[in-house]
């Protein structure tokens, strides 16, 4: 059971770990920009700080209420802005960005959690 939270950890921020290089591409950053994203070529790397800040504090248990936190002010503007499922005509393209969007608001309610309980066991946190 001891292994269980840092398990969570690792689970957790590896989601955001992998889309980090995915961050500096020229596609995402054409993506973002054709969904409204505003300076998207300043954004969306941006974000990709964000998601790789965050995601290794988590994973190491440093800090990691503020890294969640990084993860929070990520989470919602691209949740908003990328998954917008209302009003799309297309059934098909609405109920994939629902998935999206409540995705985004799982891992939100995570971050929410590791913001207010912190890193747990076996964590950098916890060794100080």
């Amino acid at each position: 059971m001891k292994f269980l939270v840092p398990l969570g950890r690792i689970l957790y921020a590896f989601l955001f770990l992998m889309a980090v290089p995915g961050h500096f591409s020229e596609s995402t950053i054409g993506y973002a920009a054709g969904k409204g994203v505003p300076m998207a070529e300043i954004l969306v790397p941006l974000s990709g700080i964000m998601a790789l800040l965050g995601g290794l504090s988590i994973i190491l248990g440093y800090k990691a209420r503020l890294g969640a936190w990084l993860l929070v002010v990520f989470l919602v503007p691209v949740t908003l802005m990328m998954h917008k499922f209302w009003g799309l005509p297309d059934a098909t393209a609405a109920h994939m960005q629902q998935i999206m969007f409540m995705k985004n608001a799982s891992m939100l309610g995570a971050a929410l959690l590791i913001a207010h309980f912190g890193s747990g066991p076996w964590s950098v946190d916890a060794g100080r």
